[in-house]
């Protein structure tokens, strides 16, 4: 019951925001809305919890804004010194996680970073495509594959079960997350 207000909730705030005023007959179409849309769309109670570990969370923080200092450093040398010939080049990179929640992050964390984009994630496979801009050749193609594992380690430390962080350790140290 507290979610489900809770979801009426965020859907006012959002119907009000969007409609950009803050009237009664605003705020009482936002719950009509609201609630319509809570009653046609049912959303099934989701039975995974994310693992939340505060600290995690905070060197997570740290390493996207630096990985986006960095990144967008980057990108701006690549266009710079190559221009229109920059290159790219899709990575294969496995996936360390099976929980939709935690590779919705990964994948949304990996996006944030300037040259960087999730493509396809191949759950039945275990693997994900990522764009990386700039690689031109092996070693360029397994940085940005380090890259995206380090990330994807970073996001299972601060949101991944111990379950999966065991998973993954036993991945890469087996050498199939190359």
């Amino acid at each position: 019951m507290i979610r489900r207000l809770a979801g009426v909730l965020w859907l006012t705030i959002v119907w009000v925001l969007l409609w950009g005023t803050f009237t009664p007959l605003t705020i009482v179409g936002g719950v009509v809305v609201a609630v319509l849309v809570m009653v046609v769309f049912r959303q099934p109670l989701v039975p995974e919890r994310l693992h939340i570990r505060p600290l995690h969370l905070l060197a997570l923080f740290a390493y996207l804004i630096y990985d986006l200092v960095v990144s967008a450093a980057e990108v701006s040398w690549e266009t710079l010194r190559r221009g229109p010939a920059a290159r790219g080049a899709i990575v294969e990179v496995p996936l360390l996680s099976t929980s939709d929640r935690v590779v919705t992050v990964m994948a949304n964390a990996l996006s944030l970073s300037p040259g960087t984009m999730a493509l396809q994630i191949d759950h039945d496979h275990g693997v994900w495509y990522v764009y990386a801009l700039g690689p031109r050749d092996r070693a360029g193609v397994e940085r940005a594959r380090m890259r995206t594992l380090k990330m994807q380690r970073k996001v299972l430390a601060a949101l991944g079960s111990a379950d999966e962080r065991a998973e993954a350790d036993r991945l890469i140290a087996a050498g199939e997350a190359r």
